[in-house]
């Protein structure tokens, strides 16, 4: 089964509601994606991949960045950012195809409070070219974690 199917899926079984789309180019980054949709960088959920003892991947909005000081707090050890093979090793899946879930085992996800100002978000499903809708509430709901404030 490949990465996006992996995805899709994962989201058939949860019951919420999602809406997919595949597109010839690529979505790999937020700008390319919220081009591609005709929604801004902001609604744009990136997956950003650390590595500590554990890997972890930060959900956080297109037009925000990572604070590895406020990761590191809530993963309660160092991390830094994965190399594009650790992302494929940790993750399953590709850079700029990195959805919130389902990953490999062990993997941790954080979402970062700057998502919660929107109704619903857009997402990697898996590939460098395709992506998903869903409600904000619906993506906390399925990672069983409340958002954090992990940004700089």
């Amino acid at each position: 089964m490949g990465s996006r199917e992996k995805v899709e899926e994962f989201l058939s079984k949860s019951g919420v509601t999602f809406e997919l789309r595949e597109f010839g180019e690529s979505t790999k980054n937020s700008a390319l994606a919220a081009q591609a949709l005709g929604c801004t960088v902001a609604e744009i959920a990136k997956s950003v991949v650390f590595v500590g003892k554990a890997p972890y991947v930060v959900i956080i909005s297109g037009d925000k960045k990572v604070n590895p000081q406020r990761l590191a707090v809530a993963a309660g050890e160092p991390v830094r950012i994965a190399n594009p093979q650790e992302v494929r090793e940790k993750t399953g899946f590709p850079i700029g195809g990195v959805p919130p879930f389902p990953h490999e085992k062990g993997v941790l996800v954080f979402t970062d409070s700057s998502l919660v100002r929107f109704d619903s978000i857009w997402a990697a499903a898996g590939t460098p070219n395709t992506v998903f809708r869903m409600r904000v509430v619906d993506l906390l709901r399925l990672l069983g974690r409340e958002a954090r404030d992990l940004s700089m």
